[in-house]
């Protein structure tokens, strides 16, 4: 059966290879990205794979909030009903770490944006949905406060306490919205992959991305996730496992997700 699924950051990388996949298993796909030159390419690209009437394209800085609320209102009045949001977009190393809205990027983009979207996108998804999160092996503890602070972490800092933040609002949103709202699932891709963030981090080639696609095509797919909301999925080692601590104390996660609901406030 055809499912209507948004990847975010899916005109390169690990977001591309998954449309591609995905395309190709006869779903419709909502690619977003942040150029129309770069959206329409893309589109000619997966055109070779699959009708153009199954792919769409949607441009949002995800860095900017009201974009994300945009992006999130023109889906729905284009949408009556969502499967599946991939929040794939992520940032790692940037020149300017400060957004328009006055937050660090890497939260802003890896964090803040995701929650958003999927709070704005949960009206025409049901329970039968999936939400899966790409999150990372890197996860670091987050104090809230950080959420507001700009300029005092370094690059890989603000991506692991991003990676935990993302990671940890997972678990609390599946928790408090339980069997009435989608599978909500973070997922790390595997570690390494040849994206252009790894590329720019840290140098190197990365391993195929494709190993990052399969898997997340299963989390928005398979009957192996049907029932793993609130989980973690490790890809490093293939399996659920359990993430970095903080993201099981139920304590930190109310307080984190207040944090987020914080700064949407602003």
């Amino acid at each position: 059966m055809k499912k209507t699924i948004l990847i975010t950051g899916s005109t390169d990388g690990i977001g591309f290879a998954t449309a591609k996949s995905l395309l190709k298993l006869g779903h419709e796909v909502l690619l977003h990205g942040r150029s129309e030159a770069k959206l329409a390419a893309v589109k000619t690209l997966l055109s070779d794979f699959a009708s153009p009437e199954f792919i769409k394209t949607y441009k949002a800085d995800l860095s900017i909030l009201s974009e994300v609320k945009q992006l999130a209102n023109q889906i729905k009045e284009e949408h009556q009903h969502l499967d599946a949001l991939i929040n794939n977009a992520g940032v790692f190393k940037i020149a300017n770490t400060e957004t328009i809205d006055g937050f660090d990027v890497r939260f802003a983009v890896n964090t803040i944006a995701p929650y958003l979207l999927t709070q704005q996108l949960l009206p025409i998804m049901d329970n039968s949905g999936r939400v899966v999160n790409v999150s990372s092996a890197a996860q670091a503890s987050i104090n809230p406060a950080e959420l507001f602070t700009v300029g005092k972490l370094s690059d890989n800092e603000a991506y692991a306490k991003s990676k935990l933040a993302i990671t940890m609002w997972s678990r609390q949103m599946a928790m408090s919205l339980g069997s009435d709202g989608p599978v909500i699932v973070a997922v790390n891709p595997k570690s390494f992959l040849g994206s252009k963030m790894v590329k720019e981090a840290y140098g190197v080639a990365g391993e195929d991305v494709q190993q990052g696609a399969d898997i997340l095509v299963k989390a928005a797919l398979s009957n192996d996730f049907a029932k793993a909301s609130g989980l973690y999925f490790d890809n490093d080692i293939g399996q659920f496992s359990a993430p970095h601590p903080d993201a099981l104390d139920t304590n930190k996660t109310i307080k984190l997700t207040q944090a987020i609901e914080q700064v949407l406030a602003r």
